[in-house]
């Protein structure tokens, strides 16, 4: 059920929000409307209220609201056809002799066609889509710093540094150190430190205690993600929870365990472990654990587990031993409704800043196209989230609904970007472009879109594929 209910409510209420805003906005400035329809391709069901059909297709990548147009002839087909090639014949039994086309013999008054209304009338409606999914990602947001109230770790400890190749200055900052400011900011908790990673620029800059540390972001590799992935928050050597079944579970390990060291090296924060159990897959390791006042020692042999990398999608094997940390501590601070709308929109900006911030490192060749991900990356994420919880599937409607915002102001013809770029330009030629040049646009946005549609459902699909042909090469000796 959730495989089904979650993807439907992810996908849905983003749609429907975007499409609902077009439609709002063409109603509001009174341009014709027949067709609004969530979803691509045939109808699974349809009805028609008013002026309007409303329709729920098969194809659930995308929608759109259909209004009257006379220049749009190379793009209707996306939209279930133009109002004449549509037309009901009289004997349809769903023609109706007093409705305007395509349900009736009466001809769209002059009035209410798309290209009658003003320049600002025209971006109104196409702009309308985006902001209602930015709307939509500030009332989520808001709701839920309502209902849960503000998360901090108040810490800025270092659990650990991974290195980086390209920045070896990184590797000044030391597990154990406390960050006292990031970029010239102070921090004081562990959402600055990662709010100052976000915003860094060519440089970073992080004050401890031992000094200062400058990190030039002169590598196309070294982004403001890599820092965030390279630099853990300190979380204590402390078991929470054991897997029924597992390594940690036949060994004996406890909640409530301190790890205090491994094959004779030291544990000083939780990450040190499972760096080492990672290393060591079918290798028995001996661990000596705090408990009850005094020291055990245990035998645990780590099983090996195939981790898919999320940016090559190659697998290799990990040690892992089925046991989790206990959560650090965090403070949760209820917030007054004023409150939560400011937090609910600087949410809603930086998570737009993070989708603007991927879209130019992947144009400056920073970040790889791997990165982006489709309709079957959607849905995994939704099941997940919904196997998480009801909180967990919200954020996810949130970023979802600022991503699909950010990506419509892209200035590729067919997505709303485009389509006001092309409104601009021919207000200001004082006439609409040729029809050959009308088609030269179509279909280089046609051919965008697919090459995009391309990448992200190769994305989607190489781990799976990857793990196939393994299997197969497996079954066959090779």
């Amino acid at each position: 059920m959730l495989a089904i209910l979650a993807p439907i409510l992810v996908f849905g209420l983003v749609i429907f929000v975007h499409e609902f805003g077009h439609f709002l906005a063409a109603k509001a400035v009174g341009v014709y409307a027949p067709r609004f329809s969530i979803g691509f391709g045939p109808s699974i069901f349809k009805f028609r209220r008013g002026e309007t059909e409303y329709i729920l297709a098969w194809l659930p990548l995308g929608g759109y609201v259909r209004m009257a147009s006379r220049h749009d002839a190379e793009t209707a087909f996306l939209e279930g056809g133009a109002e004449e090639t549509t037309a009901r014949p009289e004997d349809d039994p769903d023609y109706d002799p007093n409705a305007m086309i395509p349900f009736g013999p009466k001809p769209v008054p002059e009035n209410r066609w798309f290209e009658s209304k003003p320049l600002w009338a025209r971006i109104l409606i196409m702009i309308a889509g985006v902001v209602m999914n930015i709307l939509l990602a500030i009332v989520v947001a808001t709701g839920l710093v309502l209902s849960q109230g503000q998360t901090t770790l108040p810490t800025t400890v270092v659990g650990t540094v991974a290195p980086i190749a390209a920045a070896p200055e990184l590797a000044q900052l030391q597990a154990g150190d406390t960050i006292r400011a990031v970029n010239g900011k102070a921090v004081s908790s562990w959402n600055d430190v990662q709010r100052g990673l976000l915003d860094t620029g060519d440089t970073l800059r992080i004050a401890t205690n031992r000094g200062a540390i400058v990190v030039p972001m002169r590598d196309r590799k070294v982004t403001s993600d890599t820092l965030l992935d390279a630099i853990d928050v300190y979380l204590a050597p402390v078991i929470d929870s054991i897997v029924p079944g597992d390594p940690a579970a036949h060994a004996g390990l406890q909640r409530g365990d301190t790890i205090v060291s491994v094959n004779g090296a030291p544990i000083f924060a939780w990450t040190d472990m499972v760096d080492r159990v990672g290393r060591s897959a079918n290798q028995a390791l001996r661990f000596v654990v705090a408990r009850a006042g005094g020291h055990d020692t245990l035998t645990v042999t780590p099983k090996a587990v195939d981790v898919a990398d999320p940016a090559t999608g190659e697998t290799h094997v990990t040690g892992r031993i089925g046991a989790a940390a206990a959560n650090p501590s965090v403070v949760h601070t209820s917030v007054p409704p004023l409150q939560a709308v400011s937090l609910g929109v600087r949410i809603t900006v930086e998570n737009a800043g993070a989708v603007f911030k991927i879209l130019h490192e992947i144009g400056s060749g920073k970040q790889s196209v791997r990165q982006l991900g489709g309709p079957i990356a959607i849905t995994r994420a939704a099941v997940d989230a919904a196997r998480i919880g009801f909180q967990r599937l919200l954020e996810l409607i949130a970023l979802l609904s600022i991503n699909v915002a950010v990506l419509n102001l892209l200035p590729i013809p067919i997505l709303d970007g485009g389509q006001i770029l092309i409104n601009v330009l021919e207000s200001a030629k004082g006439s609409p472009f040729s029809m050959r040049t009308r088609e030269y646009i179509l279909r280089f946005g046609l051919l965008a879109i697919a090459l995009l549609f391309a990448i992200v459902m190769y994305n989607d699909t190489r781990v799976a594929f990857g793990k196939l042909f393994g299997w197969v090469g497996r079954l066959f000796g090779a």
